[in-house]
């Protein structure tokens, strides 16, 4: 069974507390940033054609892990259940990216505008945008386990998706970035997926391949685990090490930017939720379709936003937000949908 090559339990001790490593990183980034100054400025040049090398080493450590978990081989149990499928899909590509675009017009552009600095406006609404354009890949098994989720749609629903966005994450986030008069740089763009989605995940199933002939993938998956958070968390260091003087003169940014990450986040679980319940699907498929369509792939989102619109952008820091809100507000769904259990089967419409 292609859920057995996922790992058992809930979130191990990293993944718990992630919302406080993403907390520290922030304390430790500013403060190294302002020590260090001309250090984090020569790592920041590091570049070839827009890659920031280090960084670029850092995501491909991040990513890779996680996508050699994604068994593409379970897409054919989609046929199982296309009505919770086809609502996984609808949130996803034609709900999430163009409710966050709207709420970042709202709440960036208008409501908020007074309040953040008029240079980056543009900016935040491109992190925004890149954050809801990439559904969660590795995370939402960890939700769909914690809520008790049928594992191999979940599983079958992160293959679907991570092979929707290979060819969908670029012209989507092109067509909102055009639509919110935003200057797309295409070449960089599309370099982001090619070396952020194309060649981790060919590597990744390259590598997935060779453990599972060899029967050491759950080892393996054990070994490699903790790589991709502490990626994650060096990232971030070097991020905010990077920003730490535009926080420190505006330190309500962050605050203000999680609030429509907040309300796309509730708005896209609530819909995905209640329309598997329309649709008659059982409990233990709304939940991770609901999850995942919640969820960020807070990962490609960061180093999108890092190579189109470089370290110091209000981009790469609305993405960061996103990080930093997602565990609590994710077991905050989690917690929802387990204690709605009754009422969702009470009123499940029936095929």
């Amino acid at each position: 069974m292609p859920c057995k090559a996922e790992p058992e339990g809930g979130m191990s001790f990293f993944e718990r507390y992630l919302t406080l490593w993403v907390f520290l990183c922030i304390f430790a980034g500013i403060f190294l940033g302002q020590a260090a100054p001309r250090a984090f400025q020569l790592i920041g040049r590091l570049e070839i054609a827009k890659v920031n090398l280090p960084v670029g080493l850092l995501i491909w450590v991040m990513i890779i892990p996680m996508l050699v978990k994604v068994d593409f081989g379970a897409l054919h149990e989609v046929r199982r259940h296309v009505r919770g499928i086809g609502v996984t899909l609808f949130v996803n590509w034609l709900v999430k990216p163009f409710s966050m675009a709207f709420l970042g017009w709202l709440f960036i552009r208008h409501l908020f505008a007074h309040l953040l600095p008029s240079d980056q406006l543009d900016s935040y609404i491109a992190g925004l945008i890149l954050l809801a354009a990439a559904p969660c890949t590795a995370m939402v098994f960890v939700w769909s386990r914690l809520s008790n989720g049928d594992p191999l749609f979940t599983l079958s629903q992160v293959a679907l998706n991570d092979t929707i966005m290979v060819f969908a994450f670029a012209p989507i986030v092109g067509l909102l970035l055009g639509i919110s008069s935003i200057a797309v740089p295409w070449n960089t763009l599309l370099t982001s997926v090619a070396l952020y989605i194309v060649v981790p995940v060919a590597l990744a199933q390259l590598w997935r391949r060779s453990l599972l002939a060899g029967g050491n993938f759950e080892a393996a998956m054990k070994k490699t685990g903790p790589w991709s958070i502490f990626a994650l968390l060096a990232t971030l260091v070097l991020l905010f090490a990077l920003q730490g003087e535009a926080i420190l003169k505006q330190p309500l940014v962050i605050a203000l930017l999680a609030v429509p990450i907040l309300i796309q986040v509730l708005f896209n679980s609530a819909l995905a939720y209640w329309l598997n319940r329309v649709a008659g699907e059982g409990h233990n498929v709304a939940c991770p379709s609901a999850l995942i369509g919640a969820s960020n792939f807070f990962e490609l989102a960061v180093a999108a936003a890092i190579g189109l619109f470089g370290f110091k952008s209000g981009a790469a820091l609305a993405t960061v937000v996103g990080v930093l809100i997602e565990v609590p507000v994710m077991l905050l769904v989690v917690k929802t949908v387990n204690r709605t259990r009754t009422w969702y089967e009470a009123g499940l419409a029936r095929p």
